[in-house]
């Protein structure tokens, strides 16, 4: 992120400087001073975006802190246990590994990051003991990391409250698009792997000793100890997944019709849920809300430092340079040039693809409900930052050797963009 953060300042400044030193007094405003206005306004805008988010990140954190004291960690589980011992044949059903990736997967899929880390972490050091070469990944860590990677997702918790901040007249529209989305590039990433680790061989021992990092904010000393080990029997998975699996057509028919019930509906469900599980539905809102206005204010410095240096790479005239060399390529297949950065900056930052499509979904010239506001979004719900998470999960066990993992989660990237631009093509470009 350092890296990044310093080459869109310093090109931005080289290019405005070169721009500056052929201006012409009186030809406009000066490209230096088109930098400082886009520097001091976003700067403003950014805090300003922030705190219309607070609300709706509270009531979204909220309503899942309901869901996670309900239980709902433990139903996902249950439930996906069968498939995992299936596609996991070489860690044992009752190793504690096995439960840490299963509680991953599972709050991955709610949008709980901040409680998926810690699983994974945890998930991570159990497959290491299983490790016979410490250093290089193992078959179960490279499809692992390449199914966090892929981002299954559920619920785009953070995505929806974005839109909503921007005034979406429909911020959860994007439901149908991600689920499409986030199915297809798991599906590729579970394929990819499998595919490609016969030809990734694991050649001796390298000699390397995997090193033992303490997984920050972890608040449970061992949190696989979360899942009871027990599954649901087979067939109630496969039913499961046959009907997440059926889902995704319905709401790609009838998306439009069922999104404007989805927020009032999950908000309904999950009190429902939470009083039948004997809940105190109030008070367990009110924690998830207060973590909601935590994190909001939290993310006010990532989003003033990404949102400026974005801003300032526009305002310098060198984002529309490299958008004009690759745009003609892929506008006519759905990638227009506004989104075409948001593809290439979600794998490598997450706040910075954040902060761009924030950027993008403010621009009155774009907005939340157009055809560009609604692909971003799809794109940052159904992806992840693929490099961030093999550098914190790879590093925490000192895996120096990734074999097949970075090439099966950038296919799954790949995928993730394509199968958005295709199902957003398909329901919303007609009306944009």
């Amino acid at each position: 992120m350092n890296t990044l953060f310093s080459l869109l300042v310093f090109i931005a400044f080289a290019t405005a400087g070169y721009r500056q030193w052929q201006w012409v007094e009186g030809d406009g405003k000066a490209p230096m001073e088109l930098l400082t206005s886009a520097m001091v306004d976003t700067a403003a805008s950014s805090v300003t975006l922030a705190l219309g988010l607070i609300g709706v990140m509270a009531l979204f954190l909220g309503l899942m802190k309901v869901a996670e004291k309900g239980g709902v960690l433990i139903l996902l589980a249950r439930l996906i246990r069968p498939l995992m011992v299936r596609l996991f044949p070489e860690v044992p059903p009752d190793h504690p590994a096995m439960g840490a990736m299963i509680m991953n997967m599972s709050a991955n899929a709610l949008g709980l990051g901040n409680a998926a880390t810690p699983f994974g972490i945890r998930a991570m050091h159990e497959l290491d003991r299983l490790n016979p070469h410490k250093g290089t990944a193992t078959n179960a860590m490279a499809l692992f990391l390449a199914i966090n990677t892929s981002s299954v997702t559920l619920l785009p918790t953070s995505v929806i409250a974005l839109r909503a901040s921007a005034h979406s007249n429909d911020p959860a529209a994007i439901l149908p698009t991600t689920l499409f989305a986030t199915f297809c590039s798991t599906l590729v990433a579970i394929i990819a792997v499998k595919g490609l680790q016969r030809f990734f061989p694991v050649h001796g021992d390298s000699g390397l000793e995997a090193q033992t990092v303490s997984s920050p904010a972890d608040p449970m000393e061992d949190p696989s100890s979360i899942d009871d080990g027990k599954g649901y029997p087979a067939w109630v998975s496969l039913i499961a997944l046959f009907g997440l699996v059926g889902i995704i057509p319905l709401t790609i028919f009838y998306g439009r019709s069922m999104s404007p019930w989805i927020i009032p509906g999950m908000m309904v469900a999950l009190l429902l849920f939470g009083l039948w599980r004997r809940v105190a539905v109030y008070e367990a809102f009110v924690e998830g809300a207060r973590e909601g206005f935590d994190v909001a204010i939290r993310i006010i410095p990532y989003l003033v430092a990404i949102l400026v240096a974005i801003s300032m790479f526009r305002a310098s005239l060198a984002m529309d340079f490299l958008v004009s060399l690759i745009a003609p390529w892929t506008a006519p297949w759905g990638l227009p040039a506004e989104a075409l950065p948001m593809a290439f900056l979600r794998p490598l930052s997450g706040s910075g693809a954040y902060g761009l499509m924030a950027s993008l979904l403010q621009d009155p010239a774009i907005g939340p409900d157009s055809y560009t506001g609604m692909l971003v979004s799809t794109i940052q719900g159904s992806s992840e930052t693929t490099f961030y998470v093999l550098a914190v999960y790879f590093g925490a066990v000192g895996v120096t050797r990734m074999r097949h993992t970075l090439a099966a989660a950038l296919l799954s990237d790949v995928v993730a963009v394509m199968a958005s631009v295709a199902i957003c093509t398909w329901l919303f470009q007609q009306s944009h």
